[in-house]
């Protein structure tokens, strides 16, 4: 048969989605189960007085409430999300923090009830403003050896990067800030708690099932075995549901408790605030060059929003800056500011979106500045090696990527003077810039069984938050074992199945699929080698060596049996197995996926609105396992940096309480956002990477996606607006220096 590997095959979830038949976390049944609803602070710091729950205790179908006077014995897990645990003292930390915990017969009797609980606060003054906090504290690097401090490269003689940017030919400077951002999946965070004797099952989505389970076991105080978290289709995580947060362990402990399952779904706001966040963040890039384009200096210096609570600790200029351009001299200086806020975490592409969209508008500021192509100047400074570090590459083609996606989008087409393409009321700009994200070869295991009734099972604990995991397993699945794709079933989001790679970083796909192709090939012995024990076999006595499987059936000679045969044979359901020892892994190989964006842009001219109209972008991805989750994947994160360069925000008040908390206020690109988009990539195996030759590709559209907008932007108009989101307000205020005219 031929191979499934690249084919545009359909989602293998698909009905079940349409259908309504996947269940996500609050779909599970569960007989008796209890509601559950939280009450938060109303102030951003200080402490809780008092809290008057008699009038909640009263309310229809009442069970309990929890607060911190009345608390549920729960632990804090310092170092990973959270740094504290809820209810354990009176302390408010920040604005939406949970302070006590109503469980009721239903959701509505519970939550009726929570909105009867009163508090009063003894407030202290809370820092709720990044610039206060200015300049921060530096934030440690990573290196395989712990902390290290942010690179710097100096070219001999030169003793300072201000010393390199003095002695260049053009220096351009650019300072971008940008407001929180939330995740906002599609189904707000939720669980369902399960005991059975001192066992706990968790029904809630969750991008890494194993993790969650070991987190909260520790947080409610027993051996992580004792924990099973099921979650089979999670509705969007983006980085939100990698951590425990604090309703999950509430809602563990309160069912211990009770002695019955307690079901807890955050309302909107309350997925936001209490389900981290991207940091709010300024940054600065420096680019110093000779007339003729080649980079001589380059710093980049940020400082990010990193709560006292704990959180992600944003480096934005480590993979990107760090990686992207050849320069003589490079300085990176990341800080972190502490502050009263919600925990901060991962948001796709969390370190690298916000550092492309700096460096690449930057970029693109010095090509006006050098009156060079943008593209021409990126190709002028290309680097084959990683600049911070000097590592060779597992594979880079970024060079077609820039030179397909231009073909594509008819770069050559541009003018370079802003304003200068008019249609109507409306300016027409382009712009474009580069794409780079990290790719991660860890070893994870699967498990696989040939079963009886002649199908495949892949079981890993990985699961599918809607990037198509079921689909890309079976793929590769069914290319190994060389079975129709109908004929397997991929288990998946389960602790109590082999501890597979999180759906995180743009890692699951890339590691499962070699995780699947030698676990296959382990099958396959296992398979031959029962063929040559089992009596009645037609194989039984040959050295298994003389054995053949192809599609499914074992072959010797004239004799052929099919593995359903041989197991029936042997009178046994399946034979499994399960990944043998890692392949060597590319450590000393720099990894990263590439792409280049082409965007154009139409802005009115009289109100300043503006609108993408046309997006291009090419892809380096190694080889692509599924061409239409693929396909979804890329255009999908497009979107995602079309929606953070134009529309996405939640600025945090002075009162420590986010401005947009609902999906009115909080703003996502939708289908009137969203022009046709143009996605492709270059089709090889990247096999220094691994074995399957497959990367990562889920985040990598998201980076850069902003700053190609914003360039468009700027080409359309003559004005450089540097702070996300590029909202009509920043454009037409500033019109009379512009294209704009002014109403």
């Amino acid at each position: 048969m031929s191979t499934p590997i690249g084919s545009d095959v359909a989602r293998v979830d698909g009905r079940l989605k349409v259908t309504g038949a996947a269940r996500y976390t609050a779909d599970h049944p569960v007989d008796r189960a209890a509601a559950a609803h939280v009450v938060v602070s109303a102030i951003a710091r200080g402490r809780v007085r008092a809290m008057h729950v008699d009038e909640a205790r009263r309310q229809p179908g009442v069970i309990a409430v929890y607060t911190p006077l009345a608390p549920l014995p729960i632990h804090a897990v310092p170092g990973f999300g959270e740094n504290y645990a809820p209810l354990q003292d009176r302390e408010v930390r920040f604005r939406g923090q949970i302070i006590g915990l109503v469980v009721a017969e239903t959701a509505e009797q519970a939550r009726d009830a929570a909105a009867q609980v009163t508090v009063e606060y003894e407030e202290a003054p809370a820092r709720t403003s990044l610039s206060a906090g200015l300049p921060g504290l530096p934030s440690p690097g990573m290196s395989p050896d712990g902390p290290s401090p942010d690179p710097t490269l100096l070219a001999p003689g030169v003793d300072t990067i201000d010393d390199a940017l003095r002695a260049s030919a053009v220096v351009v400077e650019t300072t971008v800030e940008q407001e929180a951002q939330s995740h906002v999946a599609m189904e707000p965070h939720g669980i369902t708690a399960v005991w059975q004797g001192d066992d706990l099952t968790v029904y809630s989505g969750s991008q890494a099932p194993q993790m969650y389970a070991m987190l909260l076991a520790t947080r409610i105080g027993i051996p992580s075995d004792r924990v099973r978290v099921v979650s089979p289709f999670v509705g969007g995580g983006f980085g939100s549901r990698v951590p425990v947060w604090s309703e999950a362990a509430l809602a563990a402990v309160a069912a211990r408790e009770l002695a019955r399952p307690v079901r807890l779904a955050l309302t909107r706001e309350q997925s936001i605030v209490l389900s981290g966040h991207r940091p709010m963040m300024t940054q600065r890039v420096r680019l110093g060059a000779d007339r003729d384009g080649t980079l001589n200096a380059v710093s980049h210096e940020s400082a990010a929003e990193l709560p006292a609570v704990g959180g992600w600790p944003e480096i934005p200029a480590t993979e990107t800056t760090g990686v992207l351009y050849r320069t003589r001299n490079l300085a990176i200086d990341q800080r972190l500011v502490t502050m009263d806020t919600p925990p901060t975490w991962a948001m796709r592409a969390p370190n690298e979106a916000p550092g492309a969209f700096a460096l690449e508008t930057a970029m693109d500021e010095l090509a006006v500045a050098l009156d060079m192509d943008p593209l021409e100047l990126r190709l002028r400074n290309y680097t084959t090696t990683v600049p911070s570090s000097g590592q060779a590459w597992t594979s880079k083609r970024l060079d077609e990527c820039y030179r397909i996606g231009a073909e594509r989008f008819g770069w050559e087409d541009r003018d370079p003077v802003p304003g200068s393409r008019v249609d109507g009321d409306w300016l027409i700009g382009v712009g474009m810039a580069s794409a780079v994200y990290p790719a991660h070869a860890e070893p994870w295991p699967v498990r696989m069984q040939l079963r009886d009734s002649g199908t495949v099972v892949v079981s890993a604990s990985t699961p599918d938050i809607g990037t198509g995991t079921y689909t890309v397993a079976s793929i590769v699945a069914s290319d190994a074992l060389g079975v129709p794709i109908e004929r397997v079933t991929a288990e998946l989001g389960d602790s109590a199945l082999p501890a597979s790679a999180p759906a995180a970083g743009s890692r699951a796909a890339g590691a499962l699929a070699p995780a699947i192709q030698s676990t296959s090939r382990v099958l396959i012995a296992a398979l031959l080698d029962l063929a040559v024990r089992t009596e009645g076999s037609p194989f039984r006595g040959l050295d298994p060596s003389a054995l053949t499987y192809r599609e499914g059936r074992v072959e010797a000679g004239a004799d052929s049996a099919s593995f359903a045969e041989l197991l029936g044979m042997a009178r046994l359901p399946a034979v499994e197995a399960t990944t043998p020892v890692a392949e060597p892994s590319a450590a000393q190989l720099a990894a990263h996926g590439f792409g280049a964006h082409f965007c154009e842009v139409r802005v009115n001219r009289f109100t300043g609105e503006p609108r993408v109209s046309r997006f291009t972008s090419a892809f380096d991805v190694g080889r692509v396992l599924s061409a239409r989750t693929a396909r979804s994947q890329f255009v999908g994160a497009v979107v995602f940096g079309i929606g953070g360069a134009l529309l996405e925000a939640n600025p945090v008040e002075e009162s420590g309480r986010f401005a947009a908390g609902n999906l009115g206020d909080y703003l996502v690109a939708v289908n009137a956002d969203v022009p046709p988009i143009d996605v492709t990539w270059l089709d090889y195996s990247d096999t220094a990477f691994s074995a399957t030759g497959a990367r990562g590709l889920g985040e990598l559209g998201t980076v850069g996606s902003a700053a190609a907008v914003g360039n468009a932007v700027f080409n359309a108009t003559g004005i450089r607006v540097r702070d996300l989101p590029i909202t009509l307000d920043k454009l037409i205020g500033r019109g009379e220096t512009s294209a704009l005219h002014r109403v």
